[in-house]
Protein backbone atom coordinates (compact mmCIF):
# COMPACT_ATOMS: atom_id res chain seq x y z
CA UNK A 1 0.00 0.00 0.00
CA UNK A 2 3.04 2.56 0.74
CA UNK A 3 3.89 1.89 -2.51
CA UNK A 4 0.60 2.86 -4.23
CA UNK A 5 0.85 5.63 -2.17
CA UNK A 6 4.14 6.98 -3.27
CA UNK A 7 3.31 6.38 -6.73
CA UNK A 8 -0.06 8.40 -6.57
CA UNK A 9 1.58 11.50 -4.95
CA UNK A 10 4.57 11.20 -7.75
CA UNK A 11 1.42 10.91 -10.37
CA UNK A 12 0.20 14.26 -8.50
CA UNK A 13 3.57 16.33 -9.02
CA UNK A 14 3.65 15.39 -12.62
CA UNK A 15 0.14 16.99 -12.87
CA UNK A 16 1.46 20.00 -10.95
CA UNK A 17 4.26 20.39 -12.70
CA UNK A 18 2.20 20.72 -16.30
CA UNK A 19 0.30 23.77 -15.17
CA UNK A 20 2.73 26.39 -14.75
CA UNK A 21 0.59 27.65 -18.03
CA UNK A 22 -2.54 28.17 -15.83
CA UNK A 23 -0.47 31.42 -14.14
CA UNK A 24 -2.73 34.28 -12.51
CA UNK A 25 -6.01 32.58 -12.38
CA UNK A 26 -6.39 33.31 -8.66
CA UNK A 27 -9.52 35.20 -9.30
CA UNK A 28 -11.32 32.92 -6.50
CA UNK A 29 -8.72 32.60 -3.97
CA UNK A 30 -6.58 34.85 -1.78
CA UNK A 31 -3.57 33.56 -3.30
CA UNK A 32 -2.10 36.18 -5.57
CA UNK A 33 0.37 35.30 -8.46
CA UNK A 34 3.88 36.83 -8.61
CA UNK A 35 3.98 38.27 -12.09
CA UNK A 36 4.34 34.95 -14.20
CA UNK A 37 2.42 35.52 -17.57
CA UNK A 38 -0.92 34.43 -18.34
CA UNK A 39 -0.28 31.66 -21.28
CA UNK A 40 -3.05 29.33 -20.59
CA UNK A 41 -6.41 29.61 -22.62
CA UNK A 42 -10.08 29.24 -21.50
CA UNK A 43 -9.85 25.94 -23.45
CA UNK A 44 -6.71 24.57 -21.75
CA UNK A 45 -8.18 25.14 -18.59
CA UNK A 46 -11.60 23.68 -19.25
CA UNK A 47 -10.08 20.41 -20.41
CA UNK A 48 -7.86 20.13 -17.69
CA UNK A 49 -10.75 19.03 -15.56
CA UNK A 50 -11.24 16.29 -17.96
CA UNK A 51 -7.91 14.89 -17.97
CA UNK A 52 -6.09 13.64 -14.45
CA UNK A 53 -3.18 15.01 -13.09
CA UNK A 54 -0.73 13.67 -15.16
CA UNK A 55 -2.23 14.56 -18.36
CA UNK A 56 -2.73 18.13 -17.39
CA UNK A 57 1.28 18.46 -16.74
CA UNK A 58 2.05 17.12 -19.68
CA UNK A 59 -0.42 18.98 -21.59
CA UNK A 60 1.12 22.58 -19.98
CA UNK A 61 4.32 21.87 -21.43
CA UNK A 62 6.26 23.81 -18.75
CA UNK A 63 6.49 21.35 -15.89
CA UNK A 64 9.12 19.13 -18.15
CA UNK A 65 11.32 18.47 -15.77
CA UNK A 66 8.57 17.92 -12.82
CA UNK A 67 7.44 15.39 -15.63
CA UNK A 68 10.97 13.77 -16.03
CA UNK A 69 11.52 13.31 -12.41
CA UNK A 70 8.15 11.80 -11.52
CA UNK A 71 9.15 9.18 -14.92
CA UNK A 72 12.38 8.46 -13.46
CA UNK A 73 11.16 7.76 -9.82
CA UNK A 74 8.28 5.38 -11.38
CA UNK A 75 5.08 7.22 -10.25
CA UNK A 76 3.38 7.95 -13.31
CA UNK A 77 0.79 5.57 -12.90
CA UNK A 78 0.16 6.66 -9.43
CA UNK A 79 -0.92 10.07 -10.28
CA UNK A 80 -3.19 8.51 -13.17
CA UNK A 81 -5.39 6.75 -10.58
CA UNK A 82 -8.34 7.77 -8.98
CA UNK A 83 -6.79 10.54 -6.30
CA UNK A 84 -8.26 12.49 -5.17
CA UNK A 85 -4.77 14.87 -5.08
CA UNK A 86 -3.69 18.23 -3.67
CA UNK A 87 -0.19 19.15 -5.56
CA UNK A 88 2.14 22.06 -5.43
CA UNK A 89 3.61 21.88 -8.58
CA UNK A 90 7.04 23.27 -9.11
CA UNK A 91 7.47 25.02 -12.63
CA UNK A 92 10.59 24.27 -14.86
CA UNK A 93 11.98 27.51 -13.44
CA UNK A 94 11.39 26.02 -10.13
CA UNK A 95 14.15 23.25 -10.83
CA UNK A 96 16.20 25.57 -12.82
CA UNK A 97 16.68 27.57 -9.28
CA UNK A 98 17.95 24.67 -7.26
CA UNK A 99 22.28 24.51 -6.99
CA UNK A 100 24.16 23.25 -9.81
CA UNK A 101 23.65 19.39 -9.40
CA UNK A 102 20.89 18.92 -7.26
CA UNK A 103 17.93 17.73 -10.15
CA UNK A 104 20.79 15.23 -11.45
CA UNK A 105 21.75 13.74 -7.84
CA UNK A 106 18.22 13.49 -7.46
CA UNK A 107 17.28 11.48 -10.58
CA UNK A 108 20.43 9.10 -9.51
CA UNK A 109 18.77 8.20 -6.05
CA UNK A 110 15.23 7.19 -6.78
CA UNK A 111 14.46 6.73 -3.25
CA UNK A 112 15.06 10.39 -2.51
CA UNK A 113 13.87 11.46 -5.54
CA UNK A 114 10.50 9.70 -4.33
CA UNK A 115 10.96 11.54 -1.40
CA UNK A 116 11.36 14.81 -2.79
CA UNK A 117 8.56 14.00 -5.43
CA UNK A 118 5.10 12.97 -2.83
CA UNK A 119 6.46 15.79 -0.31
CA UNK A 120 4.73 17.97 -3.00
CA UNK A 121 1.31 16.40 -2.65
CA UNK A 122 -1.41 16.33 -0.04
CA UNK A 123 -3.75 13.60 -0.01
CA UNK A 124 -7.50 14.91 -1.18
CA UNK A 125 -8.77 18.10 -2.76
CA UNK A 126 -8.02 21.41 -0.58
CA UNK A 127 -8.78 24.50 -2.62
CA UNK A 128 -7.05 27.59 -2.44
CA UNK A 129 -9.97 29.05 0.05
CA UNK A 130 -8.97 26.01 2.38
CA UNK A 131 -5.07 26.11 2.40
CA UNK A 132 -5.39 29.50 3.49
CA UNK A 133 -6.83 28.72 7.11
CA UNK A 134 -4.15 25.89 7.20
CA UNK A 135 -0.85 26.55 9.28
CA UNK A 136 0.41 23.15 8.02
CA UNK A 137 -0.81 19.85 5.68
CA UNK A 138 0.76 16.43 5.91
CA UNK A 139 2.13 14.85 2.46
CA UNK A 140 2.39 11.67 1.33
CA UNK A 141 5.43 11.63 2.05
CA UNK A 142 5.09 11.90 5.58
CA UNK A 143 6.37 14.94 6.93
CA UNK A 144 3.92 17.98 6.83
CA UNK A 145 4.61 21.61 4.64
CA UNK A 146 4.38 24.82 6.56
CA UNK A 147 1.65 26.83 4.93
CA UNK A 148 1.85 30.91 5.14
CA UNK A 149 -0.57 33.73 4.43
CA UNK A 150 0.98 37.56 5.02
CA UNK A 151 -0.25 39.91 2.81
CA UNK A 152 -2.61 38.03 0.40
CA UNK A 153 0.44 36.04 -0.36
CA UNK A 154 0.75 32.54 0.06
CA UNK A 155 3.78 30.33 0.72
CA UNK A 156 4.43 26.60 1.50
CA UNK A 157 7.33 25.81 3.47
CA UNK A 158 9.56 28.72 0.95
CA UNK A 159 7.69 28.72 -1.83
CA UNK A 160 5.70 30.94 -3.15
CA UNK A 161 1.95 29.57 -4.85
CA UNK A 162 1.70 31.94 -8.20
CA UNK A 163 -1.44 29.33 -9.52
CA UNK A 164 -4.17 28.26 -7.45
CA UNK A 165 -7.09 25.96 -8.18
CA UNK A 166 -6.34 24.03 -11.53
CA UNK A 167 -9.33 21.19 -11.41
CA UNK A 168 -8.45 17.92 -12.64
CA UNK A 169 -10.71 15.11 -13.19
CA UNK A 170 -8.81 13.22 -10.39
CA UNK A 171 -7.57 16.72 -7.86
CA UNK A 172 -6.28 20.20 -7.85
CA UNK A 173 -2.94 21.51 -9.16
CA UNK A 174 -1.35 24.83 -7.08
CA UNK A 175 1.47 25.75 -8.73
CA UNK A 176 4.54 27.19 -6.59
CA UNK A 177 7.79 28.57 -7.73
CA UNK A 178 10.38 26.89 -5.98
CA UNK A 179 10.86 22.79 -5.22
CA UNK A 180 10.05 21.54 -1.60
CA UNK A 181 12.67 19.53 -0.03
CA UNK A 182 11.35 17.40 3.53
CA UNK A 183 14.00 18.02 5.93
CA UNK A 184 15.38 14.99 5.32
CA UNK A 185 16.76 15.46 2.51
CA UNK A 186 17.68 19.39 3.39
CA UNK A 187 19.69 17.66 6.60
CA UNK A 188 21.55 14.97 4.41
CA UNK A 189 23.16 17.87 1.62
Amino acid sequence: MKKTTLTLAAAALIAVAATPSFAGDCASSKAQTSGQSDIRTASFVSQAADMNIVETAIAAGNFTTLVAAIQAAGLVEALSGEGPFTVFAPTDAAFAALPAGTVEGLLADKEKLTAVLTYHVVPGIVMAEEVVELNKAETLQGESVKIKVKKGVVTIDDATVVTTDIMTSNGVIHVIDAVLLPKMNKDKK
